[in-house]
């Protein structure tokens, strides 16, 4: 995608927040190492804060430091290894990619981009931020962070759509920065913006590098009209899931229908929750009707 030229007043906005950036940005470990390392931390944090990521990043890293090294282990050591992080079917992808990475691009993350995207679990943003934060080429990387930012400073709006749009895309590509290096730099920074200062639920407008010339403060921080809620989690099939595969981590050896329908009440939803779990290939169920974690 070719971008036009930025206008003196789309420099300026990048700028202030590059500059920014450079006296607050957190030292967060995936900000210096391998491409490998990048995309297990943009797996890791999908929907996941940094907090909770940080010391499983670490603990994976240790233990895999490779694609190679992680397509050698089982996809239940991998599902085991990412213990409580949610959404284990991450684990799962990131396996499939490291298999797919050593067989196919000789073990070598690869940057292009067409190439990411065949990458099982890896979208628009996955690709998009590899090639930024591994490789540091020209990339519009537009996670949640950097879309509110940019909603509220240029739209004048609360919060972004739940999808990104062509027009929100197009927008972008006109404000990045056209070298590789200082467009990279330029996605880091507008995205610690957005976690650490236009957050979500209660923005620091009084330390914003940008707040002079944010549409969305000059109108009195409009609020959305609905308020988008989370899905519950307690009670939830999620929930019911988390704790068959927890049951499963912890077990040594394969473990018994009786020892997982204590597991929870509910029959029909425990019965949802694990026949899913099979179809996600995140359980396997042995011929003597016990279950374990695939590999283990």
């Amino acid at each position: 995608m070719a971008n036009s030229p930025a206008s003196d007043g789309d420099s300026a906005l990048v700028s202030a927040v590059v500059e920014w950036f450079e006296h607050h940005e957190r030292p967060l470990p995936w900000r210096s190492t391998t491409p490998w390392g990048v995309l297990v931390s943009e797996f890791m944090l999908q929907q996941t804060p940094v907090e909770r990521v940080w010391p499983v990043w670490q603990a994976w890293l240790d233990r895999w430091p490779s694609p190679d090294s992680l397509a050698q282990a089982s996809i239940g050591d991998a599902v085991r290894a990412w213990g409580r992080l949610g959404y284990p079917r991450r684990a799962k992808r990131l396996h499939e990619s490291a298999v797919l990475i050593r067989d196919h691009h000789q073990g070598v993350v690869p940057r292009d981009e067409a190439a990411l995207r065949q990458l099982p679990g890896v979208g628009d943003y996955t690709a998009a931020a590899v090639r930024a934060f591994a490789f540091g080429e020209r990339s519009i990387v537009l996670d949640t962070n950097v879309r509110r930012v940019l909603t509220r400073a240029r739209a004048g709006v609360s919060m972004p759509t739940p999808h990104l749009t062509r027009a929100e895309r197009q927008d972008a590509d006109t404000l990045w920065p056209p070298g590789d290096g200082q467009s990279a730099r330029w996605s880091a920074a507008v995205m610690e913006l957005g976690a650490l200062v236009c957050t979500a639920r209660a923005p620091a407008c009084e330390r914003c590098p940008i707040s002079d010339d944010c549409a969305w403060l000059a109108a009195g921080q409009p609020s959305e009209q609905t308020a988008r809620r989370q899905p519950r989690y307690e009670g939830s099939d999620r929930q019911v899931r988390g704790l068959l595969l927890a049951r499963l981590r912890s077990a040594a050896h394969p473990v018994a229908a009786d020892d997982l329908a204590r597991l929870w009440d509910d029959d029909a939803q425990r019965d949802r929750a694990l026949a899913g779990l099979l179809a996600d290939g995140l359980v396997e169920k042995n011929t003597r009707g016990t279950y374990r974690l695939p590999g283990g």
